[in-house]
């Protein structure tokens, strides 16, 4: 059966960036589980995986605008340290913050921290990067009308109540 829209597919991956540093990976894992069609991976890959069946293994390159999108200059942001109540900050520790306006949550990465400036990026963690997904579609198969109908894929790799 090859993937279409609706089906539920199942398939083991390593992400590695383009210089091959690895991101992500589903080694020693279940299996990772979604409905093709509704937009549960980047889109990129999605439609890369459109027509595989189980057995297939592929290379999907999927550049920024397909992934996790571009880099959004406007979400870095250099604040004063002394906001941080004093507490010791690494580049790489995630903070959740509102916006002024008591929007949503964003989630703030440190990356940089010089003298009394501390630099946070709100962009997602993997936005502007070329993602290489090396993929081995493990299982095949129509999604129930349960599923359908929930938005996820139930029992093995995927949701479980």
């Amino acid at each position: 059966m090859q993937i279409t829209k609706n089906s539920v597919v199942s398939f083991h991956y390593t992400l590695n960036d383009a210089d091959g540093k690895l991101l992500d990976t589903s080694a020693g894992r279940d299996a990772f589980a979604y409905i093709q069609g509704q937009s549960m991976i980047v889109p990129g890959l999605e439609r890369q995986l459109e027509g595989k069946k189980a057995g297939d293994s592929l290379l999907a390159i999927v550049p920024p605008a397909e992934g996790y999108g571009e880099l959004d200059p406007s979400l870095v942001h250099k604040v004063p340290k002394d906001r941080f109540g004093g507490q010791n900050l690494e580049v790489g520790m995630q903070f959740q913050a509102g916006s002024e306006e008591g929007g949503e949550m964003g989630v703030f990465t440190v990356i940089g921290v010089e003298d009394d400036i501390v630099a946070l990026n709100g962009n997602h963690p993997l936005a502007g990067v070329t993602l290489h997904f090396n993929v081995e579609v493990t299982d095949v198969r129509e999604a129930t009308e349960e599923e359908l109908a929930h938005g996820h894929v139930h029992g093995e790799g995927g949701h479980h109540h």
